[in-house]
């Protein structure tokens, strides 16, 4: 048996949960997300908790169980309390503002880079005030969609396994190369 897919899911004050056959729509203070169900799944809400099931214990039920458990739980999480994702520029010359809703990104190349966002999705840029590095924050009620923009703005300008430069994810480690070395030197 699937051990995430065991757990209860607590449904918080605020959140309500609709199950009409196979499809839960999750409705709370930050918006409403709705996900439908494979056949091998079922969700039942008894005492303010979400019991995922499944059907059999065929492979393909066994593979929905934990996934299906976790997506609701998702969903229950960012209509409450919303989803985050932070990337910071690290980068002489690299810079970022907003225009309206529009994210303009000036990372090297010749021409600043609009990144429109995703319906539902709100962008802000930030300066942090210990390390004065300039922050692009991601936040919006569906994870998945959180994780895509952020994947879709870090892929503008990775992070460069040289210098360090580009665009990373807050608290993301970066592993430098050495630099080639000069002629002569290191070697005895």
């Amino acid at each position: 048996m699937s051990r995430i897919g065991k757990q209860p899911i607590p449904i918080p004050k605020g959140v309500e949960v609709h199950l009409e056959g196979k499809t839960v729509r999750v409705k709370g203070p930050k918006g409403e997300l709705t996900h439908q169900l494979p056949e091998v799944i079922t969700v039942e809400q008894v005492d303010g908790m979400l019991h995922v099931k499944r059907s059999s214990d065929d492979r393909f039920a066994r593979s929905q169980h934990g996934l299906q458990r976790t997506l609701i739980a998702n969903m229950v999480k960012g209509v409450s309390d919303g989803f985050e994702k932070t990337l910071e520029i690290v980068g002489v010359g690299y810079r970022a503002q907003m225009d309206g809703k529009t994210l303009v990104l000036q990372v090297g190349y010749s021409h600043p880079v609009r990144i429109e966002p995703f319906p539902g999705i709100t962008l802000a840029v930030e300066q942090d005030p210990q390390t004065r590095a300039t922050l692009i924050q991601v936040r919006g009620i569906d994870k998945q969609q959180v994780g895509q923009q952020a994947a879709n703005i870090r892929a503008v300008r990775p992070p460069d396994a040289y210098k360090g430069k580009g665009l990373r994810y807050r608290g993301e480690v970066v592993r430098l190369k050495p630099g080639k070395q000069q002629a002569g030197k290191g070697k005895k």
